[in-house]
This record gives C-alpha cells, structure tokens and sequence, in this order.
C-alpha cells in the first residue's frame, strides 16, 4: 500500500531497539528518510547500520542524544527543524512499589517521557505548520488511561503525554497538520522482554510461560498475547500518513482490546 509519504522526512525518538526501531522502519519501508535516535553512539551506529541492511535503499541517519539530559535535547533540536514527521517514542519503564519512587524518579519519568516530546514539538511544529503539512505523533500507553498499580509514575507521565497531544492538536485548526496519540496494550519490546525474563527467574518459570500468566491476568484482552513491535508501529505509520488526513487530536487504541473504556 502506498501512504504517499515517499520523500518526508521523519525524527523517531529513542529508536535503536524495540517499538521505536519497529516505527522507523516501517517508515523506511514507505520511502520516508529516517533519523534515529538513542543515547549510546555505538549502539544508535548499530541500528543505522541495521535497518540500512533491513530495508535496501531506504535513507536512514542518527542523531545521538539523552533525553534526560536538557542540554543534549537543545542540541539535538537544532537538527530538527525540516522534520515532516515526528514521532515521539523515547521513554522509561519499570515496575516499583508506589512508596518506593522517590521525588527524583518522578522527575525523571517526566523529563523524558513528557518534557522530550514538549521540547520536540516546540522545536518541529512552527515550520511544519508554514509549510502546511505535518505529523506529530506520541507513543503513549493504555497504562495512561488504566494506570498500574505496580508504576503509577509511568502511567501519570503516559497520560500527560496524551495531554499534550490532545492541547498540541488545536493549534492545529484549518492546516494540513495532525497531532495524535497512540495508546499501546501490552507490546513485547526489548524493556518488556527484559522485565518478563527477570520475572520469569524470579518465579522458576520458563519465560513462554511467563509471558501467557502475565496475560492470564489482564483479563479484558481480546489478543489473549503481547501486541507485537510491528502492529504499533503499523498504525504510527498510518497515523503519518496522508491517508489519516481526518484524525487529528485523537488517542487511537493498539492495545488489543485490554482497555474498557476511554476517557
């Protein structure tokens, strides 16, 4: 299928590895030229490298930066300005009792999950909205709308993401430019992956059997399994599209049927 988006230009934060990895290069695969980004040089030289390999002829670079860092941001930004297509992935994630996240870990989730899309947007949309064409797209979570016990400073910083999605849209009024946010379910990224083979040693079991009790217990999903990388990065691709010309403002759902309701 052709999205028409053959020749823009996009920015994918935090996108050497998983979900984010998945977006650039189904974006690749749409003849859109991709810049990466992560925080480790070696590793973002890796990716680029890869998804070079991956998708021949597709036109991929790198921009290293991190995102807890302000500086780096600012510097990172000044790259940014011809971006047609910004996706904001970058993102922390861990499971931590309530009464263990310390003031310092609050402001942490919100530096990188919140405040790297708010710096992005200020930086890409100004132009986007002169040249009358634009996607900014943010990769929140379904834990922004149902917030999990376990990291409720994860789910507060994902719904502050679709917050700023939501007011960032009505800037927007009578342009070519779009402003979405996509609320995940359960996706088997290298982060999840991680935490699913610690929990898995933890408990004695065998990582398969990790992964269907975690779902076993989620019990409005209609997947019955983990969203894959590339079913997120399908409907960020459509979101970017010229084909999603009328979605504008919205909190689209990928999350498998886990979520019951939206606010």
């Amino acid at each position: 299928m052709d999205l028409k988006i053959s020749g823009k230009k996009a920015f994918v934060s935090g996108s050497t590895q998983g979900i984010g990895y998945a977006i650039a290069k189904t974006l690749a695969g749409e003849g859109v030229d991709v810049t990466l980004n992560g925080r480790d040089a070696v590793k973002l030289a890796a990716a680029v490298e890869s998804l070079r390999r991956e998708v021949p002829g597709a036109s991929v670079t790198g921009l290293a930066a991190d995102f807890s860092d302000p500086t780096q941001v600012e510097r990172l930004c000044a790259d940014l300005a011809d971006v047609d297509i910004l996706v904001n992935n970058v993102g922390l994630f861990e499971l931590k009792p309530f009464e263990l996240i310390s003031d310092d870990d609050w402001r942490m989730y919100f530096e990188v999950n919140v405040l790297s899309g708010v710096r992005l947007a200020k930086r890409t949309m100004p132009a986007m909205l002169d040249r009358g064409w634009g996607r900014i797209i943010f990769v929140s979570s379904e834990s922004g709308v149902s917030i999990p016990a376990d990291m409720i400073h994860y789910g507060a910083s994902k719904t502050a993401m679709v917050a700023v999605g939501n007011g960032l849209a009505k800037l927007t009024k009578g342009t070519g430019v779009t402003v979405n946010s996509v609320l995940g379910g359960p996706t088997y990224s290298d982060g999840v992956a991680q935490t699913v083979e610690e929990l898995a040693e933890q408990s004695a079991l065998s990582v398969a059997d990790m992964k269907k009790a975690i779902i076993a217990t989620n019990q409005t999903s209609l997947l019955e399994r983990f969203i894959e990388p590339s079913e997120i990065a399908n409907m960020v691709t459509f979101l970017a599209s010229r084909g999603a010309s009328a979605t504008n403002g919205s909190a689209v759902r990928v999350d498998g049927g886990v979520l019951t309701a939206l606010f």
